[in-house]
């Protein structure tokens, strides 16, 4: 157990440093309104979850602990968004769309009013 929480650990890490750098550097060359260092993250991590769990598919030694760190820690700490995007194909490949849509209206909907709910509370 303390094994799978520092492949967590460590991977998320990694990948929030790795999502700091990402952003600093794209921030440096890019200021238009559009946030493509954003943009760019959680695409980035969206492809790169689906190649991880695809790899863990084939290959025993990411089943264990190379998925936790990669995909889990990894990803995670790059983007949730990335896991977002997994669990919602997984969902539609179950063929269970409405819940995909669901789930994927009400993460939206519902993110940003308590995003700007969260601002106003704040002020």
């Amino acid at each position: 157990m303390l094994r799978a929480f520092l492949a967590v650990g460590i991977g998320g890490g990694l990948g929030s440093m790795a999502r700091y750098a990402v952003a600093y550097f794209l921030n440096k060359v890019y200021s238009q309104p559009f946030p493509l260092a954003t943009f760019i993250i959680n695409i980035t991590g969206c492809f790169l979850i689906g190649l991880l769990l695809g790899f863990t598919q084939k290959n025993a030694w990411m089943q264990d602990y190379g998925s936790l760190l990669l995909a889990t820690g990894f990803c995670g700490g790059f983007t949730t968004f990335s896991t977002f995007a997994f669990e919602n194909i997984l969902l539609m490949q179950k063929e269970q769309f409405l819940y995909a849509v669901l789930y994927m209206f009400l993460s939206l909907i519902i993110g940003l009013l308590l995003c700007r709910l969260g601002m106003f509370m704040a002020q």
